[in-house]
């Protein structure tokens, strides 16, 4: 989870940013069917977490250039940055319905800040004890003899992994 610092009026974070040399950032959609950044290259697409993360991942460093994280979220283009239900709480948009609580309060998992699908075919639905996880557990912890659904379900009814 990341803090936002508000600066002024108005979110800078709200339109895309044009990066040093007059380029524009521009989304992509990763392997992962995630929301990525596209690199100068126009042919990698990082994933929005690895901008701004001191390692250069684009093969130019574009992603950690000094324009675009100078003050993060403000400096980043808003297609890299989620609300959580904090305002001023952040998180990077790859890291939204990716089945961990990364917001510290569920609210990139589950209405009302966040509609994400169901679970996944690897995940098992169901109010979950472990702070880790909102409304889906990984089927890997089902029947491992440990309660990680408060009903119990990740024991009994969960077809495991």
């Amino acid at each position: 989870m990341n803090q936002i610092f508000p600066q002024g009026e108005g979110n800078a974070a709200a339109g895309p940013k044009a990066l040093p040399g007059g380029e524009g950032a521009q989304a992509c959609v990763t392997l992962l069917n995630r929301t990525g950044f596209l690199c100068r290259d126009r042919g990698s697409c990082i994933p929005a977490s690895r901008v701004c993360d001191g390692v250069p991942t684009c093969a130019h460093g574009e992603d950690e250039e000094e324009a675009l994280c100078r003050d993060v979220p403000q400096s980043l283009p808003s297609f890299l940055v989620a609300r959580c239900g904090d305002p001023a709480s952040w998180i990077y948009s790859d890291q939204k319905c990716d089945g961990v609580n990364n917001c510290g309060d569920c609210s990139d998992e589950l209405s009302p800040v966040t509609t994400c699908p169901p679970c996944g075919p690897g995940w098992w639905r169901c109010p979950s004890t472990v702070f880790r996880y909102c409304g889906c557990i990984p089927r890997t912890l089902c029947r491992d003899h440990v309660q990680h659904c408060s009903d119990w379900s990740d024991e009994y009814s969960c077809p495991g992994p």
